[in-house]
């Protein structure tokens, strides 16, 4: 029997664990690990609350999790509660799956202004994570800035713009739609160094924008190049740029009927956000692409900025005694090899990129990795214990670990208390989905 710890129950996570099945079949033992009482990571707190459709990709790893050799640990945080040593001791390898859960930086002046958020932690505040329902964003101003030019800029955009009867059959938590429903915004400014086809949008996404009932989408026609060089471009981001031609062609007529703008502000890259007690505006630099690069012109203007949110991409978390890219913002790995029984899959070794579902080949890969290094010997004889070393870990130290059962529960408690037409409502706090458990 061979032995295998996933650290983080996401995406990557549930992929790995299903092809370390399909590779083992009886013959492995996969524990999934999460700080969090409940599993599916990003699915979870990070898919925008209005696309039900993706999250029910969790469908299919309930389907691995509910099998006899793959075990949902839940509420246990590495380095709290065991250390990645005592894991290496207990199994035969283990596997960070734990995303790139940390903003980046702006690295400008002013970016600790109250009112100034990172979109981790942004999206984490409506999605429900426990880590950010505190973050109580004030959204009585009228002009929100959203930093980026990528699919979590547009979700932030169109969450603030929507109104109360657009949220009907999502799950945005309570406290962050009562929020939105008081909320005064009436100009979402969308800015991206670069211009339109450099853009990290996708079709669907940015599609929505034009069937929103309050919102209207501008982009100035001075930004467009010049529409024959759109032959050039790969297919999906062709499509985006026509919908960003489209957006700029819709008349002042139409626009008269919306209370909302979201408008594209391309060629532009963030210098400073000012204001005093508070952020009030944001000083841009106009740029042009050489390249593919944005360069800076010196020319310099000032947006209004009642709220500043920071789409700019994702870190993982460094881990004591693991090696890290601070560069990269991920684990230092050799296709996914990180020392000696030691790996690492989806954003934790790549870094923020791809969908859903680019983990999948990813997962089947490190496994096919690890594979590897047990038929060659790195690894280590068989013989390590596996979860029954943990559950002698638990019992020592009376560590409160929620089984994927007691998910189940939490998930049923979560769908009675859910508003009218929604799937659900989640706890946002740790020790409330605890209690549901019982």
């Amino acid at each position: 029997m061979r032995h295998l710890a996933i650290i983080g129950s996401g995406p990557a996570g549930y992929y790995t664990a299903e092809a370390a099945q399909k590779h083992w079949g009886d013959e492995i033992r996969v524990d999934i690990f999460d700080m969090l009482p409940v599993p599916y990571g990003l699915i979870r707190t990070g898919v925008a609350p209005d696309h039900q459709s993706i999250k029910g990709v969790s469908r299919r790893y309930e389907a691995t999790a509910l099998t006899e050799n793959v075990r949902f640990v839940g509420n246990v945080a590495v380095g709290r509660d065991v250390t990645v040593p005592e894991l290496q001791s207990l199994y035969d390898a283990v596997v960070f799956a734990t995303g790139a859960p940390n903003d980046r930086a702006l690295g400008i002046e002013g970016e600790a202004l109250p009112n100034v958020f990172g979109s981790a932690a942004f999206v984490g505040w409506y999605n429900g994570h426990p880590q950010f329902a505190g973050l109580a964003p004030d959204l009585s101003g009228r002009h929100a800035v959203v930093i980026g030019m990528g699919n979590v800029a547009l979700d932030v955009a169109r969450i603030l713009a929507k109104t109360e009867a657009e949220f009907a059959g999502s799950d945005i938590v309570a406290h962050a739609l009562d929020a939105l429903r008081a909320a005064a915004i009436s100009t979402i400014t969308i800015v991206g160094r670069r211009g339109p086809h450099q853009i990290m949008m996708t079709p669907k996404e940015l599609g929505e924008l034009m069937h929103l009932e309050r919102a209207s989408p501008r982009v100035a026609p001075s930004d467009l190049p010049p529409e024959a060089d759109d032959a050039l471009l790969e297919p999906g981001l062709r499509k985006s740029v026509a919908h960003l031609r489209s957006f700029a062609a819709i008349p002042e007529s139409e626009r008269a009927d919306k209370s909302v703008e979201i408008d594209f502000d391309m060629f532009a890259s963030p210098v400073r956000l000012l204001g005093k007690d508070r952020v009030e505006a944001i000083e841009l630099e106009r740029t042009r692409v050489e390249a593919g690069r944005a360069v800076g012109t010196g020319e310099t203007y000032t947006v209004p900025a009642d709220l500043v949110i920071s789409c700019i991409g994702y870190r993982s978390s460094p881990i004591p005694g693991v090696p890290f890219d601070e560069r990269a913002g991920r684990f230092a790995n050799d296709e996914g090899r990180i020392l000696p029984g030691l790996y690492c899959v989806g954003w934790a070794r790549r870094g923020p990129t791809g969908t859903i579902g680019t983990n999948r080949p990813d997962g089947f890969g490190v496994v096919e990795k690890i594979a590897e290094d047990m038929d060659g010997g790195a690894l280590g004889p068989r013989g390590k214990e596996g979860r029954a070393g943990f559950d002698r870990l638990v019992e020592e130290r009376g560590i409160e670990v929620v089984t994927f059962r007691d998910w189940k529960k939490i998930e049923e408690a979560e769908a009675r208390a859910a508003r009218e037409g929604a799937p659900r409502e989640k706890f946002v706090d740790v020790e409330a989905m605890i209690r549901a458990r019982e």
